[in-house]
């Protein structure tokens, strides 16, 4: 048997042991909170024993989990859990909701104040009519000692689809109208920038007999933008013509436009009583320099070189006339 330690042996003991138990101590905060500000690479991962599947618990001897089972649950019972008042949403509006005819004030298309009536007026903007009217030349013209004014004008109404066209063009000398071309014509869009047109033309003129004849033609806007116009024409006694004619705008400015111009005239059979023979009867070609003060309004000056050929010159110098002619030009351009 040990003999018992004396009280100086007992006191050291003690000391050493509260020593020993306080660096301990402070050993382990220091662990735990450098654990917490610097999370290791495996922080968030489920450890071994989380990661384990539950089906391992049912293995652990002396737990028997079929008496879980077999415990009855009354989630009616459980307070807080009403699970009478969880009903679906629909049915009745509450008797606080909004009237849908409220976010106009009450105010509706067909009836109220503000009604719209039964005419229709909400309209895509290709259903609407429009009107224009293009005074393409309306110049003063001299040439061979002589003065004339001439004019080519085109005015329309419709919609972008369908549209009644008037075409006009002619000759002024000394105050009467020497010869003139009107046409009335429907004109139809069959593609982007392309119109087909057919309806009647009608030649007039002083000392001149008149002709009449069926239109049909085309008339756009062509790659490049040339504008283009090609109508075929046939009258009565088998009578037939061809007219085509282009122009080009080149825009030197925005306000300062040169547009050359070339026309020319076909017909199937002679005409003496018109000085008009078969085939090409006559070409025009001019040039006009305008300036736009606005889109809608533009003087011009330039010149322009007329020339028959063919059968039709031969009537012309027949009769005591020129084969061509050559005109010094100014006039006006305008729309509305």
């Amino acid at each position: 048997m040990m003999p018992a330690p004396d009280t100086r042996s007992r006191s050291i003991m003690i000391r050493h042991a509260r020593t020993a138990l306080a660096a301990a101590l402070a050993a382990a905060g220091i662990g735990m909170a450098w654990a917490q500000e610097r999370p290791g690479p495996d922080a968030g991962q489920p450890t071994a024993a989380q990661a384990a599947p539950q089906g391992g618990h049912d293995a652990m001897p002396g737990m028997d989990h079929s008496a879980h089972s077999a415990m009855p649950m009354d989630h009616g019972a459980m307070p807080g859990m009403d699970h009478g008042s969880m009903n679906m949403q629909g049915g009745s509006a509450p008797p606080d909701a909004r009237d849908p005819d409220a976010y106009s004030n009450g105010y509706r298309l067909g009836a109220g104040p503000y009604a719209l009536g039964d005419t229709r007026h909400l309209m895509m903007a290709d259903e609407h009519r429009f009107a224009s009217v293009l005074v393409e030349r309306l110049e003063w013209a001299h040439g061979n000692g002589t003065n004339a004014t001439a004019y080519d004008a085109q005015a329309w109404f419709g919609t972008s689809y369908d549209k009644l066209v008037i075409k006009a063009e002619g000759d002024i000398h000394k105050g009467r109208v020497e010869e003139a071309r009107t046409e009335l014509l429907w004109g139809h869009a069959i593609a982007p920038f392309w119109d087909t047109q057919l309806g009647l033309r009608n030649d007039a003129g002083t000392g001149r007999p008149g002709r009449s004849w069926a239109a049909f033609g085309v008339q756009g806007l062509a790659p490049y933008w040339f504008h283009l116009e090609a109508t075929a024409y046939v009258g009565d006694s088998g009578r037939t013509a061809l007219r085509l004619s282009s122009e080009y705008e080149l825009l030197l400015t925005q306000r300062l436009i040169l547009q050359p111009r070339l026309e020319a005239s076909f017909y199937g059979k002679r005409d003496p009583a018109l000085e008009i023979g078969s085939g090409l009867s006559s070409g025009t070609l001019g040039l006009r320099l305008r300036y736009e003060f606005s889109r809608q309004f533009a003087p011009y000056v330039g010149v322009e070189r007329s020339q028959a050929f063919g059968g039709t010159a031969n009537l012309i110098e027949a009769a005591g006339g020129r084969r061509g002619e050559t005109r010094v030009v100014a006039g006006v351009r305008f729309w509305f």
